[in-house]
């Protein structure tokens, strides 16, 4: 009796089994978070279809070549029958070479064919994550500073790389295989059911029972790997935070490092059952496949050996049918796994398409109302008329930042912003560099409403250095041209000198090429500041906003770089927000904010005199860091004070 078993192995059957076992969603459930990101963000199939109707002559190019593919590896297992029943029977030599001839070239083209289908379908994905991904970055820098306040960072990486390039699945994999598994389980029933209508009733009794047990035992390993899977994430956590920079440091500093190891050691411990979980989860299911992919074709073999089922039913057929029935597990299963697979897919576009449909709270201004600054000419006298700002907004108002604030900054003036915590210091700076517009009222560049001007011409006439800084992980050089990418080699330097730096870079082995490390960490605070400060001068602006740009430098060198800044400040505005008596006793106007309100304005002695808030603030810092009583340069003004009369 003509062994069945080998026949059927010689024609792939174990290779089928082997990537029907590695069908990943065979026991797969809807992610809670993804149903949860629908129902929050619901998205429309009309609009992400809309993503793809530009493409829709490669995506019918793409199911045109999925459906040939299909249709022609159908051919495969009757090509098997004719060989196994008449040709080698017969040895008809010229029949037998035909139809091996067809198979090797059914092979080449549904090889072709599918290398043809992925560049297709990975050509449009890429076009379309290029759209989406421009679209998305555009869209979150037209964010106001306040949404990336209360945004994880982390958050909106992952959405402008991770949820855009998970599309790149949806085109190539979710879409294509959907397509194939449906013309593989139609053609293949339809291939069956000519072959034999006895063997294709066996089968559709045998499958859904071998497919309920397959999802069962893989749903227990899906379970088993999430457990892992989150222990692993809060391992790499613990990595994250105790070996980074700043983690590293408070350990020293706190002395935790004794508990920071016993807390990896249990993490590590509770991983290591999970991980052995995982594989014996891995393990059953493989073994359940096995034990599927043997059952099966027993049972077909056992009903074609009876003399009662098995009429009429010849080796050939019998091997070609085992092929087909081996081949209809894997695409079943995926049929099964379409609706979480679709759920996961809209759950990426609805995390997407959140962000794309923020509202601008920082819009750029209509062509047809745009107003242009030439930063050669700009005078830089800023104004704010009527000035409200109140927190979060008309959808979720909050307090008042700023209240009905009028204030006129002379160009070429040099003004200091003084107040207590709160005042609405650093708020008002925000809106002279329109980070942020005024919930009320308007703020004016050379009588230009900054709403009508353009961004670069704003940020070309506005310099800004802030308390926090920032700077690249890049050379010293590379970070100062940041601001202007044409600055020669002198200009770099010029500003370096300015910003008391250049002395500091030089010193260094790799000079300007010297790499700065991530966020400036290999430079102190002072230093930091001064770099900032130097890549901001190096755009030379009109008019200059300092935030507590030098807040982190001890007294002489700020003493160094206000000489500076009142040598290159000369014919530029100077705003800034300092606390040190020193840096604000120069300004040729002090402004005092208070709950939001300019309670009063004038030159260093003028608002001594009047007694009123800034005399406090004055009298409040004198006491704290020069008890004697003596005018200290190193005094700092109070963060908080009640208004105070002084003695003449």
């Amino acid at each position: 009796m003509t062994d069945f078993s080998s026949l059927a192995s010689g024609h792939g059957l174990g290779d089928r089994a082997g990537r029907g076992d590695r069908g990943g969603g065979a026991g797969a459930r809807r992610d809670p978070r993804d149903r949860a990101q629908l129902a929050a963000y619901p998205v429309s199939g009309r609009r992400v279809l809309a993503l793809f109707g530009p493409h829709r002559w490669s995506i019918a190019v793409v199911l045109a070549l999925i459906v040939t593919s299909s249709a022609l590896g159908l051919a495969t297992p009757f090509l098997v029958k004719e060989i196994v029943d008449v040709a080698i029977p017969e040895q008809d030599v010229r029949l037998l070479l035909m139809l091996v001839g067809a198979m090797v070239g059914v092979a080449v083209v549904t090889s072709v064919l599918g290398v043809v289908q992925t560049w297709v379908s990975t050509t449009t994905g890429q076009r379309i994550m290029h759209l989406l991904r421009t679209d998305l970055f555009t869209s979150l820098q037209r964010q106001p500073l306040s949404f990336f306040t209360r945004t994880r960072s982390g958050e909106v990486q992952s959405r402008l790389t991770h949820d855009v390039s998970g599309l790149q699945g949806v085109v190539t994999s979710t879409a294509t295989s959907l397509a194939g598994n449906v013309a593989t389980v139609i053609g293949t029933l339809v291939a069956m059911l000519a072959l034999s209508p006895t063997l294709a009733l066996l089968s559709l009794v045998v499958i859904p029972p071998a497919v309920l047990v397959t999802r069962s035992v893989a749903r227990l390993r899906r379970d088993a790997t999430d457990r892992r899977q989150k222990a692993l994430a809060g391992l790499h956590a613990q990595v994250e935070e105790s070996l980074s920079v700043s983690g590293a440091r408070l350990s020293k500093t706190l002395g935790a490092g004794e508990a920071l190891a016993q807390r990896f050691t249990s993490t590590s411990a509770g991983l290591l059952d999970l991980e052995v979980a995982a594989q014996i989860a891995g393990r059953w299911r493989t073994a359940t496949m096995g034990i599927v992919f043997a059952v099966v074709p027993a049972a077909l073999y056992l009903v074609a050996g009876l003399p009662v089922t098995g009429a009429g039913i010849s080796i050939g057929t019998l091997v070609a049918f085992t092929a087909l029935q081996a081949g209809i597990f894997r695409p079943v299963m995926g049929l099964l796994s379409v609706g979480v697979q679709v759920t996961a897919s809209m759950a990426l576009f609805s995390r997407i398409f959140e962000y794309l449909d923020l509202p601008v709270e920082v819009p750029e201004p209509a062509p047809a109302r745009a107003r242009h600054l030439d930063p050669a000419t700009a005078r830089g006298e800023l104004r704010l008329e009527g000035v409200t700002y109140r927190y979060g907004g008309a959808a979720a108002p909050g307090p008042d930042a700023l209240r009905d604030v009028d204030l006129t900054i002379p160009a070429g003036a040099t003004v200091a912003l003084v107040g207590a915590t709160g005042s609405g210091k650093s708020t008002l700076a925000a809106l002279l560099t329109r980070l942020d517009d005024p919930t009320r009222g308007r703020v004016t560049l050379d009588g230009i409403d900054l709403r009508d001007l353009p961004s670069n011409e704003r940020a070309a006439v506005v310099g800004v250095v802030s308390q926090e800084t920032y700077l690249l992980h890049a050379t010293i050089r590379e970070n100062l041209r940041f601001a202007r990418p044409d600055a020669t080699d002198e200009q770099v330097e010029r500003a370096a000198r300015d910003a008391q730096i250049h002395d500091l870079v030089v010193s260094l082995p790799d000079g300007y090429d010297t790499v700065v490390g991530a966020r400036g960490h290999r430079f102190s605070g002072g230093e930091q500041q001064r770099l900032a400060l130097a890549r901001t001068l190096l755009r030379d602006p009109r008019v200059l906003v300092l935030d507590e740009a030098t807040s982190a430098l001890d007294t002489r060198t700020e003493a160094a770089i206000q000489d500076a800044l009142e040598r290159v400040g000369e014919d530029r505005t100077v705003v800034t927000i300092a606390h040190r008596l020193s840096t604000v006793r120069r300004a040729d106007l002090i402004v005092v904010l208070d709950g939001g309100r300019v309670v009063e304005r004038g030159r260093h002695d003028e608002l001594l005199a009047l007694g009123g808030r800034y005399a406090a603030l004055v009298a409040a810092g004198s006491r704290d860091t020069s008890p004697d009583g003596t005018d200290d340069e190193d005094v700092a003004l109070a963060s908080d004070a009640e208004p105070v009369a002084l003695a003449a």
